[in-house]
């Protein structure tokens, strides 16, 4: 199944959104920035990547956070996963939070967040006066114990 991305001009010399692994589940995408991005602690920023893509119908794309950026400088993603639909077309850009306790600065050309994507069943919403019981019923939040 192919995925197809268009660069935009701010993209630069970025490459597209690629595997760095051979079993890796997310692609790695960059920051196209004409400028640096320096986020202080607490702050949240819009960062575009420079490319727009084309997904399948049936399928998703979620933007997640790094790994290495989340344990070594607190970096994360706002509303992770973020969901990109097959129908949209506009520019991937990715909403980062510093958590962490210090400035971290963001230029061009940086590993800033992963691309997987998946299958999706679009459902048919039906409303109901009683649901089916169910051995747990209505416990949640840690009501399992597990």
């Amino acid at each position: 199944m192919d995925i197809y991305f268009k660069r935009l001009p701010h993209a630069g010399d970025n490459p597209a959104p690629s595997y760095e692994s051979s079993s890796a589940a997310g692609m790695d995408i960059r920051a196209a920035l004409d400028e640096d991005v320096t986020l202080k602690p607490g702050e949240r920023k819009l960062v575009p990547t420079g490319f727009q893509m084309a997904l399948p119908d049936g399928c998703e794309a979620q933007v997640r956070p790094r790994s290495g950026l989340a344990i070594k400088h607190g970096i994360s993603l706002l509303n992770a996963p973020g969901t990109i639909d097959a129908d949209y077309r506009g520019e991937v850009k990715v909403i980062v939070i510093n958590h962490g306790e210090e400035p971290y600065t963001i230029r061009h050309g940086d590993r800033i967040a992963q691309l997987v994507v998946s299958r999706i069943i679009q459902m048919q919403p039906q409303e109901a006066e009683k649901l089916e019981e169910t051995e747990r019923g209505e416990g949640g939040f840690g009501s399992t114990g597990k």
